[in-house]
């Protein structure tokens, strides 16, 4: 089979308006992160809708400790690498960390993921610090996605890789951080390591579509890492689900990622954060 012979899911591309009419129809939305063009390829035909080219790819595929070193200049490579494979799924590009210390470097990194990478919508970590940077990338033309919870960029200030939004405290500021963005003009939001509710009663009072990653299955989509639904981390979190340990090749895994997604029956109860 050559690559023009490939089938394509049916729908036609996924952009920001088919993202907000997806949310409004109640179809959830499929998301994988993605690092090269074959992976990418898999994904796109497994019917995948959102691509991110994440900054977990210094942990993933650069073996790092953290997602701290990552450059703009490598989200750039890998994110060329993914939008070649792209005809319909949503190429989103991550910010790494240092990238956006203030609103005028961050539209100078933004621009320079979409221009010379190919993304068609950024991501950031932060909450109402953030806005400002978020209304000028809008404001220029850039899709953007927000990103709360446990925020690996800050891993270090968190004391490690733990849930957010137990305390009703920390919660209510979850809560404010996350309409102060969409205020802003965020298009999309991301919710890690959060208590089910809470992600549940975000998506519920949000217009803009609300993923989830170890967030419960009352958001408008879910997200993974790519290599934990393979199933070749070593240690995977306990929000992953292994689907390429349960299907016989990868886009068979991909796919039932993908159609577990669409019928809701990702997460379950043991794949979230109840309190």
């Amino acid at each position: 089979m050559t690559s023009g012979d490939r089938q394509r899911p049916r729908g036609g591309a996924v952009n920001v308006t088919r993202l907000a009419a997806m949310k409004r129809d109640g179809e959830p939305i499929a998301c994988l992160t993605a690092y090269d063009y074959g992976f990418a390829a898999a994904c796109e035909r497994a019917g995948v809708d959102l691509l991110l080219v994440g900054d977990s790819l210094g942990m993933v595929v650069q073996g790092h400790e953290t997602t701290l070193p990552v450059t703009v200049e490598e989200v750039i490579y890998h994110t060329r690498c993914v939008a070649r494979a792209c005809r319909r799924s949503l190429v989103v590009a991550d910010m790494p960390f240092m990238s956006h210390p203030d609103a005028e470097s961050g539209l100078a990194s933004a621009g320079r993921l979409v221009k010379e990478g190919g993304a068609q919508m950024v991501k950031l970590e932060g909450g109402a610090e953030q806005a400002a940077l978020v209304s000028r990338l809008s404001a220029n033309g850039i899709p953007v996605c927000a990103h709360l919870g446990l925020r690996p960029q800050q891993v270090h200030k968190l004391g490690g890789y733990r849930v957010q939004g137990r305390a009703e405290a920390e919660a209510e500021a979850m809560a404010a951080d996350a309409r102060a963005l969409e205020e802003a003009g965020a298009d999309l939001l991301i919710l890690e390591c959060v208590p089910a509710a809470l992600a549940r009663r975000l998506a519920g009072a949000l217009a803009i579509p609300v993923i989830g990653i170890g967030a419960g299955s009352g958001c408008d989509g879910q997200i993974l890492v790519l290599h934990d639904v393979l199933g070749v981390t070593p240690q995977p979190p306990r929000f992953a689900r292994a689907f390429g340990r349960e299907a016989a090749g990868v886009e068979p895994a991909l796919a039932a990622y993908v159609e577990a997604v669409k019928a809701r029956s990702f997460p379950g109860e043991q794949h979230g954060f109840q309190a």
